[in-house]
């Protein structure tokens, strides 16, 4: 039952990187044409935060914190 959850938890990691990847691209791509709207690209900079902090929530829960 746990592969089956890890499993399932590292392919959504996989997929929430591919899409902070093509956000990335798309702000790059909007802001070296000049002509982009800074308000989608805010926007677009907040959805790529989100993305953010859920990978690491979801990399949270696949590596346990090692006590020192």
């Amino acid at each position: 039952m746990q592969r089956t959850n890890e499993r399932e938890l590292r392919e959504q990691l996989t997929k929430l990187r591919a899409e902070h990847r093509v956000l990335d691209d798309e702000i790059v791509a909007m802001e070296t044409t000049g002509t982009a709207d800074q308000l989608q690209i805010k926007r677009l900079k907040k959805k790529k935060l989100v993305l953010k902090d859920q990978i690491t929530a979801i990399e949270d829960q696949l590596l346990p914190d090692i006590i020192a």
